[in-house]
């Protein structure tokens, strides 16, 4: 074995030359070898002169001899070393047979369960497409749906819209109804020949004067000044009793005190406090037939003697106070007005009608027309119940004085007897009843 790889090197050597040699020999010689060829090259190197052309065919001619035997050597050498390879070389060659058959099976394994993991995929995504095909029809029908279900609903909002809208214009045109479409008149100068022409800047003054009735005018006066302190403000008595002396002072100096003219109308019934009002007044109006009523401070004082002489020097002082003003208007003194209230009536009750009235100065002016253009809402519609809103100044007057609501409904009744009758509202004292009643179905209260 050690021989024929050694033939094998020289013969390498002398194809390729000095240098591939000692590659060849570096590659697998001994060493003693190598040591002999290294000597070799360097003696070649120093050897003499070049060889001649003869000489070197000759060493050509020799070196091909050399290389032929050489190659017959390497030959034999090769048989021989696959001879003494040739077991092994088949186990390896068994081996490989073997490796490559496992490595076949695992590409065949490997390859089916890719296959089956792209057919399981493919599977997968079969059903992911249909499942997203459902989808996509489900979406389509449930949006389809929708779009059916918007425009209904689209059409049932405009429907209710329109509904909504012709209820509106509906209740509009009611509201409408129950306003007058003219505008109040104001005037500065309010009486025309003997009509007097009122605004809305209307107080209502009616029932028995209390603090809470003065607190409703002066609050008023007071919001009409705010407004325009140059037009007439109407204060206006359909009819009342009089009432408080306090209150009723508050209500004149609040008269006195507005920088708006405060013109007093009586329509109907003044008497005492509310008779004192009307003739203090620096501007006052009444019917012909309006009824006007003086008379001395009236006291339902109880309490022993003393009490009561006090009590009497505090309503002389009162009586002072309020009678004074309206003597000085007539033009009389308070002893000859006290005079004549008992001259006209043996109570001191003096009352007389209007135009009487306006000779004894208790009225500026008798008018035959009152223009009401302050109203302009429908008298059907009903008030509203209290703390449901806000209240005209009528309405809260009208409130104070009457109670909340219109007059009540006459209800028949039954006497003791069985038999139907009517009890009649209360009438003020200076009233009467001019009524056709001859079965006493109407009687007074």
């Amino acid at each position: 074995m050690h021989t024929t790889i050694r033939l094998a090197a020289l013969l390498l050597l002398v194809i390729a030359g000095s240098s591939a040699r000692a590659e060849a020999l570096n590659a697998g010689l001994p060493a003693e070898d190598l040591l002999e060829l290294q000597a070799q090259q360097c003696e070649e190197k120093t050897t003499a002169p070049a060889p001649s052309l003869d000489a070197l065919k000759a060493e050509v001619g020799r070196l091909t001899v050399e290389k032929e035997k050489l190659s017959t050597e390497l030959a034999l050498a090769q048989a021989a070393v696959e001879k003494e390879l040739s077991p092994s070389k088949l186990n390896t060659l068994r081996l490989q047979a073997q490796l490559a058959e496992l490595k076949a099976k695992q590409d065949l394994a490997e390859y089916q369960e890719k296959l089956a993991e792209e057919k399981a995929l493919e599977e997968d995504k079969r059903t992911l497409d249909r499942a997203l095909l459902k989808s996509s029809i489900a979406k389509a029908e449930v949006e389809t749906e929708l779009a059916e279900i918007r425009r209904i609903e689209n059409a049932t909002q405009k429907e209710i819209a329109r509904i909504n809208s012709g209820i509106a214009l509906e209740k509009e045109e009611e509201e409408a109804r129950n306003y007058a479409m003219s505008d109040p008149v104001y005037l500065t100068e309010p009486l025309q020949g003997r009509k007097l022409v009122m605004s809305d800047r209307r107080i209502a003054l009616n029932g028995p004067i209390s603090m809470r009735t003065a607190d409703n005018v002066i609050a008023r006066i007071n919001y009409f000044n705010n407004r325009d302190a140059k037009l007439p403000i109407f204060l206006v008595i359909d009819d009342s009793p009089g009432g408080s002396v306090m209150a009723g002072y508050k209500i004149v100096k609040a008269m006195q005190g507005s920088q708006a003219p405060v013109h007093v109308v009586v329509k109907s019934f003044a008497a005492s406090m509310a008779a004192c009002i009307a003739t203090v007044a620096k501007h006052s109006y009444a019917y012909s037939n309006t009824v006007i009523l003086h008379h001395q401070i009236h006291s339902f004082a109880g309490g022993n003697l003393t009490q009561q002489q006090e009590w009497l020097k505090e309503m002389e002082e009162w009586w002072r106070r309020l009678a004074d003003p309206v003597a000085v208007k007539m033009g009389i003194s308070r002893e000859e007005l006290i005079k004549q209230m008992y001259a006209h009536a043996s109570s001191g009750d003096w009352s007389e009608f209007g135009d009487n009235a306006q000779k004894l100065k208790w009225v500026d002016h008798i008018v035959d027309e009152i223009q009401e253009t302050g109203t302009i809402k429908s008298p059907d519609v009903a008030p509203k119940a209290p703390g449901s809103g806000s209240v005209s100044a009528d309405d809260g007057m009208e409130a104070s004085a009457h109670g909340s609501g219109p007059v009540a409904e006459l209800k028949a009744q039954v006497d003791e007897k069985g038999r139907p009758y009517m009890s009649l509202p209360r009438l003020n004292p200076r009233d009467c009843y001019w009524l056709y009643n001859p079965d006493g179905y109407f009687r007074a209260p």
